[in-house]
């Protein structure tokens, strides 16, 4: 009988480790999503700005040459990188739908009208920079 509860108790310390850790597992890397080497920079209008934990994300509609609209998708940093560039969530940097941005970004892998935003510019003349450049700038 002794031998069946310490089967039972590995079994269920195994089982709570696994599901303790699976938040760990699903974290991604940001290389293995976007192209750190490349940027891609555009201009459109906001569409959409999601103010969600782990990562936030915004929508933006870019016209291409032949005048239709694309819809392009950037993941920004969590939250402490957002307010390190200057954004809140109480304000949302007073980014809102309808602003006209010029985005950098690095590209997505997959060839997606998405990618991870580097640098945010609003049509005022506000800036918001969420990666350095390779001289720490």
């Amino acid at each position: 009988m002794t031998r069946l509860r310490i089967s039972r108790a590995l079994f269920t310390s195994l089982l709570c480790a696994l599901v303790v850790s699976t938040p760990v597992l699903a974290h991604h890397s940001v290389q293995a999503q976007f192209d750190i080497h490349k940027s891609v920079s555009i201009s459109g209008t906001v569409a959409k700005i999601e103010w969600i934990n782990p990562h936030s994300y915004l929508t933006v509609n870019v016209k291409d040459a032949d005048g239709k609209v694309q819809k392009w998708a950037f993941e920004l940093g969590g939250a402490n990188a957002l307010r390190r560039a200057g954004l809140s969530r109480a304000d949302r940097g007073g980014i809102k739908p309808g602003d006209q941005v010029t985005i950098t970004a690095m590209p997505a892998r997959d060839g997606s009208n998405s990618g991870f935003l580097q640098e945010l510019k609003i049509a005022d003349g506000r800036a918001y920079k969420f990666t350095t450049d390779a001289n720490g700038q």
